[in-house]
């Protein structure tokens, strides 16, 4: 069993998710969005070591606690190789929101479409999933039917395309093609704001009709 802790942190409170196998006490975080040293104290005190740091993308708010976290866990960092040049310039881009971040390391490990990562005993399917940033990716636990899946499908809402290398067409297709498709129980975990599930979404979200 994977158990799944979702921190909403920093300015834009967006969603650092932490996924620890029960059986191995391994742990991996997903979008370590601010204050990496409370993020890996939580790991801690779980009595979980984080293996991995996972990357949806790149945006300033998703990785505004990875050079802290990094320091702290020396654990790798995983990221599609489109999403290398937004996580080189995050530092620039939270000063046009007038924040400060403390750049970003690079990424140690590149991630595709059809990756396993390995959290202890079990694993996350990784799915390219561009249209909000370049280089966007999810990741899949089919076993327990959850997906992390960033700033793609939120809770009645869509991620938002006006951002450099954001295009709405391209995302609609990839949310049709490699969300939709799953399980309707499949409960989604996002980048901001609380979880739902792809049936909801199905039923509910007013720009996938």
């Amino acid at each position: 069993m994977i158990q799944i802790l979702q921190l909403p942190l920093g300015p834009l409170q967006t969603n650092c998710y932490i996924a620890a196998c029960d059986e191995t006490h391994e742990a991996v975080v997903i979008d370590p969005s601010w204050n990496g040293r409370y993020i890996a104290d939580t790991v801690q005190e779980k009595g979980w070591t984080i293996t991995k740091i996972l990357l949806t993308h790149a945006h300033f708010d998703h990785v505004g606690g990875l050079a802290e976290l990094k320091q702290i866990a020396d654990a790798p960092i995983y990221i599609h190789p489109e999403a290398v040049e937004m996580l080189a310039n995050a530092n620039l881009s939270a000063k046009f929101f007038n924040l400060e971040l403390e750049q970003p390391p690079a990424a140690d490990e590149h991630l595709a479409e059809g990756d396993k990562i390995k959290v202890g005993n079990h694993e996350l399917d990784v799915l390219f999933t561009p249209g909000h940033a370049p280089g966007h990716v999810s990741f899949y636990l089919a076993d327990q039917h959850v997906i992390f899946d960033g700033d793609v499908l939120f809770q009645q809402s869509i991620g938002r395309t006006d951002l450099p290398g954001g295009d709405m067409q391209l995302l609609l297709q990839i949310i049709e093609d490699k969300l939709l498709v799953l399980p309707d129980e499949t409960a989604v975990l996002s980048g901001h704001g609380p979880a739902t599930t792809i049936g909801q979404e199905k039923q509910w979200n007013p720009f996938l009709k």
